[in-house]
């Protein structure tokens, strides 16, 4: 039986070179490849696709933000994030979300394969000691939209800018960008992106 997957990843040469390796597998096909975090849902229902290896840092919407309604439109797609951000607040955001596996984009094919396979069979897939940073990592002390304001905020974004994007009054951007200060210990905004970004919160 050959399992159908879907691929999620912007960087066109990276994204050929891992649809050749995983077509070679003998119990594999890939049947869509997308580079944008808005095609996931669509090309996942379109094409039945069984598993989904899906990246974070896409154009048009983060990968993990995909998870979502990749379960709900599509609940026999597996997915598994294959990312080059091994960092611990990510990946309780994926496994959250529904991600059946963690996967750093430097690890050899082989283990890509092996992982889907393990995956397929009902094991959930994570480097050890990503495991175990997660166990250690600080909880995520953003609430979603201080997130969201935080993440909106990429840029130089002005608070008239966040304000128009998430549809919200200027003074409650302001009051959610002061709290995601206060919460992540920055000196600014900019400070507290990275702050967030950094532990994977956002």
């Amino acid at each position: 039986m050959t399992t159908r997957i879907l691929l999620a990843e912007d960087q066109g040469m990276l994204r050929s070179a891992l649809a050749s390796l995983l077509d070679a597998e003998p119990d594999m096909q890939v049947v869509a490849q997308v580079g944008r975090g808005d095609q996931i849902v669509a090309a996942a229902v379109e094409h039945r696709a069984e598993v989904a290896l899906v990246d974070i840092d896409l154009p048009g919407g983060s990968g993990l933000d995909a998870l979502p309604d990749l379960r709900r439109q599509a609940p026999d797609c597996t997915a598994i994030i294959v990312t080059t951000f091994a960092r611990a607040g990510y990946l309780r955001r994926a496994m959250a979300a529904g991600a059946r596996g963690f996967l750093v984009k430097d690890d050899p094919v082989d283990q890509l394969a092996a992982a889907i396979r393990s995956v397929l069979a009902g094991e959930v897939v994570v480097q050890p000691d990503l495991a175990v940073a997660a166990l250690r990592a600080p909880a995520n002390p953003l609430t979603v939209r201080e997130q969201e304001v935080l993440q909106a905020s990429r840029d130089g974004a002005t608070v008239a800018d966040i304000a128009g994007r998430l549809y919200l009054s200027e003074q409650t951007v302001r009051n959610y960008l002061s709290s995601g200060i206060g919460k992540t210990g920055a000196r600014n905004r900019a400070e507290a992106r990275a702050v967030a970004q950094e532990h994977g919160w956002i």
